[in-house]
Protein backbone atom coordinates (compact mmCIF):
# COMPACT_ATOMS: atom_id res chain seq x y z
CA UNK A 1 0.00 0.00 0.00
CA UNK A 2 0.84 3.53 -0.79
CA UNK A 3 -0.41 6.54 0.19
CA UNK A 4 -0.96 8.65 -2.87
CA UNK A 5 -1.16 13.02 -2.47
CA UNK A 6 -2.85 14.06 -5.70
CA UNK A 7 -2.18 17.84 -5.94
CA UNK A 8 -3.48 20.90 -6.05
CA UNK A 9 -6.38 19.29 -4.02
CA UNK A 10 -3.70 18.18 -1.40
CA UNK A 11 -6.78 14.86 -1.22
CA UNK A 12 -4.58 11.93 0.57
CA UNK A 13 -5.87 8.36 -0.09
CA UNK A 14 -4.64 4.62 0.32
CA UNK A 15 -3.27 2.96 -2.93
CA UNK A 16 -3.43 -0.10 -3.64
CA UNK A 17 -0.21 -2.41 -5.08
CA UNK A 18 -0.70 -2.59 -8.92
CA UNK A 19 -4.03 -0.06 -8.95
CA UNK A 20 -2.82 2.61 -11.68
CA UNK A 21 -2.65 6.12 -10.94
CA UNK A 22 -5.63 6.70 -12.92
CA UNK A 23 -8.19 4.22 -11.23
CA UNK A 24 -6.78 5.69 -7.44
CA UNK A 25 -7.32 8.94 -8.82
CA UNK A 26 -10.98 8.45 -9.91
CA UNK A 27 -11.12 6.35 -6.72
CA UNK A 28 -10.79 9.59 -5.15
CA UNK A 29 -13.25 11.64 -7.00
CA UNK A 30 -10.74 13.56 -8.45
CA UNK A 31 -11.62 14.24 -12.22
CA UNK A 32 -8.92 13.47 -14.54
CA UNK A 33 -9.58 13.36 -18.27
CA UNK A 34 -8.91 10.08 -19.69
CA UNK A 35 -10.31 9.49 -23.52
CA UNK A 36 -8.98 6.06 -24.38
CA UNK A 37 -9.89 4.31 -21.37
CA UNK A 38 -6.57 3.33 -20.33
CA UNK A 39 -4.52 2.25 -23.55
CA UNK A 40 -1.91 4.93 -23.84
CA UNK A 41 -3.72 6.60 -27.04
CA UNK A 42 -4.47 10.11 -26.28
CA UNK A 43 -1.78 11.72 -23.77
CA UNK A 44 -5.48 13.04 -21.72
CA UNK A 45 -4.06 11.28 -18.06
CA UNK A 46 -1.02 13.27 -18.44
CA UNK A 47 0.05 14.07 -14.47
CA UNK A 48 3.37 15.29 -13.00
CA UNK A 49 4.40 12.81 -10.59
CA UNK A 50 6.57 15.59 -7.80
CA UNK A 51 7.59 12.49 -5.70
CA UNK A 52 7.79 8.94 -5.27
CA UNK A 53 8.61 8.06 -9.29
CA UNK A 54 10.22 4.78 -7.76
CA UNK A 55 7.03 3.81 -6.47
CA UNK A 56 5.82 3.43 -10.02
CA UNK A 57 6.25 0.99 -12.78
CA UNK A 58 8.29 1.74 -15.29
CA UNK A 59 7.77 3.56 -18.59
CA UNK A 60 7.06 0.94 -20.95
CA UNK A 61 7.11 1.88 -24.70
CA UNK A 62 3.81 3.07 -25.60
CA UNK A 63 3.73 5.09 -22.71
CA UNK A 64 7.12 6.77 -23.52
CA UNK A 65 6.01 6.80 -27.42
CA UNK A 66 2.77 8.76 -25.95
CA UNK A 67 4.67 11.06 -23.73
CA UNK A 68 6.95 11.87 -26.78
CA UNK A 69 4.20 13.46 -28.60
CA UNK A 70 2.37 15.63 -26.31
CA UNK A 71 2.72 18.73 -25.01
CA UNK A 72 4.46 19.59 -22.04
CA UNK A 73 6.13 16.89 -21.10
CA UNK A 74 9.48 16.84 -18.55
CA UNK A 75 11.06 14.13 -16.41
CA UNK A 76 8.36 13.75 -14.19
CA UNK A 77 5.35 13.08 -16.54
CA UNK A 78 3.75 10.12 -16.55
CA UNK A 79 0.63 8.74 -17.70
CA UNK A 80 -1.93 7.69 -15.37
CA UNK A 81 -3.39 5.00 -17.51
CA UNK A 82 -0.21 3.18 -16.94
CA UNK A 83 1.31 4.28 -14.59
CA UNK A 84 0.94 1.16 -11.79
CA UNK A 85 1.40 1.41 -8.12
CA UNK A 86 4.30 -1.01 -6.26
CA UNK A 87 3.39 -0.09 -2.70
CA UNK A 88 7.19 0.49 -1.83
CA UNK A 89 6.79 4.53 -0.93
CA UNK A 90 4.49 7.01 -0.96
CA UNK A 91 3.79 9.31 -4.15
CA UNK A 92 2.43 12.45 -4.67
CA UNK A 93 1.23 13.68 -8.31
CA UNK A 94 0.13 17.00 -9.86
CA UNK A 95 -2.89 16.82 -12.08
CA UNK A 96 -2.33 19.21 -15.09
CA UNK A 97 -6.10 21.05 -15.01
CA UNK A 98 -5.86 20.53 -18.77
CA UNK A 99 -6.03 17.32 -21.27
CA UNK A 100 -2.29 17.45 -22.45
CA UNK A 101 -3.27 14.77 -25.32
CA UNK A 102 -4.57 14.90 -28.23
Amino acid sequence: MSLLTIMPSGKTITAGEGMTLLAAILAADEALTHKCNGNAACGTCHVYVQEGRKGLSRIAKEENEKLDAIVGVGSKSRLACQAKILGTEDIKVELLGFGSGF
